[in-house]
């Protein structure tokens, strides 16, 4: 079959607003329940809209370099993460795209988008030349151990373009990353940080280099249209390397753990399985049954979320990962989980 006639016909699903808008008590979205950064907002909206912003992006690339402790040279700006997703599929060769099992859709459809197989495995096994990795994961939240042995490239002259997506990682609770040291110094490192300043409205990404990757990150900016940010993705980046919104963040992370608990453990009472995370975020399987009166039916979508959209509930189904029957949920506060228990709670004794 056609990859390109595949990538037609397949949806997006994301969460987050649809065409009625956001849910009142949303669930669905891995964004920081915590945000929005009150700095980073002032920021966004304190930002210059009247001029262009600098198109090389000078200060903002040695502001992230430093940030991050290595060379400006390494940054590559992206309007999103999306955009870089579409961007390194198209510049990084006709081969197969190596995608973990379970993980973001934007991966396959920018590969079918571009006449590229997916596959499933090992570069050595695939011979893909795009390789995506996702820590912590998505949907389900943990964290990736690299492949043993993990060589980004075969040979100079072929190289496996390989990318770790750590949208999440400022957000990790628990645990440690292994993309660490020489591992992270072979592959991108891309980072989305709208979503652990609960401004995912703003659009701005950008991915650090493999250490000996001068010559991806030229044709990544040759393919790269003028200005990808704007004055709020600049301004929103900007914030983000400051100390006080660095502080802000792991503050965050303390508050998020706490009110983690409280919802898992609200959600196991109500007999609902919760599987274990890392991250801000978890996947969750119904109980057995719901009793509907005349009998006990299967807790199903079609049970589910009629209830949960009547109470302005949202949640992430993740039949489009390939785990139906379960959902991607996120940490939300106390207030907003109290009327998620509510929902569920009567969905499970309705008569």
């Amino acid at each position: 079959m056609n990859p390109e006639s595949v990538s037609m016909n397949v949806p997006r699903i994301h969460g987050g607003p649809g065409s009625n808008g956001p849910a009142r008590f949303d669930f669905s979205t891995t964004a920081n329940a915590c945000g929005p950064c009150p700095m980073a907002l002032a920021a966004v909206r304190e930002a210059p809209y009247q001029h262009y912003p600098d198109p090389a992006y000078t200060a903002l690339r040695q502001q992230l370099a430093a940030l991050h402790q290595v060379a400006p040279e390494r940054l590559v700006l992206a309007a999103s993460a999306s955009e870089f997703i579409f961007r390194i599929t198209a510049v990084s060769g006709n081969g197969p795209v190596a995608v973990p099992v379970h993980a973001f859709g934007d991966y396959t459809t920018a590969a079918r988008g571009h006449g590229r197989a997916v596959v499933h495995g090992l570069p050595e096994l695939s011979q893909a030349t795009l390789v995506w990795h996702t820590d912590p994961s998505s949907p389900c939240g943990l964290s990736e151990d690299r492949p043993h042995g993990f060589i980004p490239w075969r040979d100079p002259a072929h190289p496996v373009w390989a990318v770790v997506d750590r949208a999440c990682e400022p957000l990790r609770l628990d645990g440690t990353s292994s993309w660490v040291g020489d591992a992270a110094d072979g592959v991108f490192q891309l980072y989305s940080p709208n979503k652990a300043l609960g401004l995912t409205g703003v659009r701005a990404a950008y991915a650090i280099a493999p250490l000996h990757g001068a010559a991806m990150v030229r044709r990544l900016e040759a393919a790269c249209p003028s200005w990808p940010l704007g004055a709020a993705g600049v301004a929103l980046l900007t914030a983000w390397v400051t100390p006080a919104v660095q502080q802000w963040v792991a503050g965050s992370r303390h508050t998020l753990r706490a009110w983690k608990q409280r919802q898992t453990d609200g959600l196991a009472r109500l007999g609902w399985q919760v599987q274990p995370s890392v991250a801000n975020y978890f996947l969750l399987r119904p109980p057995p049954a719901v009793d509907m009166g005349a009998a006990a039916v299967p807790y199903c979508e079609t049970v589910v979320q009629p209830a949960l959209a009547a109470a302005g509930v949202a949640w992430r189904n993740t039949t489009s990962f390939g785990l139906p029957g379960a959902w991607r949920v996120s940490v939300q506060a106390p207030v907003v989980q109290d009327h998620l228990f509510g929902v569920l709670q009567t969905l499970g004794a309705r008569a």
